[in-house]
């Protein structure tokens, strides 16, 4: 872990610094952490609500964190369990399957005032989201968010190989989609 981070990760736990420090680490990651969850759920709103929960049990739970990984890594964990959840809640509130979620989302997109996306990029959602939710992650960090493999693979908790063949797999799936759609 780097200095700074070792720094702040002291800081948010001791009590005395614990709320600078939080403010701190919001103004740090709250925009790359925002567009990780609005990849996985799309809506600004749903994106906006989820990065609330995960800010929260980030600074419940910080007493958790060991620093086996990098403090960055372990919220974007949070984060995509958090929106995985999201998800999985809207589905069963719904009473729908995650594909129809998906094919919902992607409908809702192109009312969304917040999406400022052109036809091809809201072709590019559309193939993104006829992927399993793996292929999805691993596509999102990587081609949107530019994260590196090793910084995927401490997020999802899974090998550098994996993501590699995953990354691949979901390119060529995507590039199909886009030929015949």
């Amino acid at each position: 872990m780097e200095k700074t981070e070792n720094l702040l990760v002291q800081q948010l736990k001791d009590s005395k610094t614990s709320q600078q420090a939080f403010r701190e680490l919001v103004s740090l990651y709250k925009e790359r952490l925002y567009w990780h969850i609005r990849n996985i759920v799309k809506n600004h709103d749903d994106a906006h609500d989820i990065l609330q929960n995960t800010f929260i049990k980030i600074f419940r739970n910080i007493d958790q964190f060991k620093g086996d990984s990098k403090l960055f890594s372990w919220m974007y964990r949070i984060a995509t369990n958090e929106s995985i959840t999201f998800l999985n809640k809207k589905t069963k509130r719904l009473q729908i399957s995650s594909d129809e979620l998906q094919d919902s989302i992607i409908n809702n997109l192109e009312s969304d005032v917040y999406f400022e996306g052109t036809e091809i990029q809201l072709k590019l959602q559309k193939a993104i989201a006829s992927l399993p939710r793996k292929q999805q992650q691993v596509f999102n960090m990587k081609y949107f968010e530019e994260l590196k493999y090793r910084e995927i693979a401490d997020i999802l908790e899974t090998s550098e190989g994996a993501l590699k063949a995953s990354y691949h797999i979901a390119v060529k799936k995507i590039e199909e989609f886009l030929k015949t759609n």
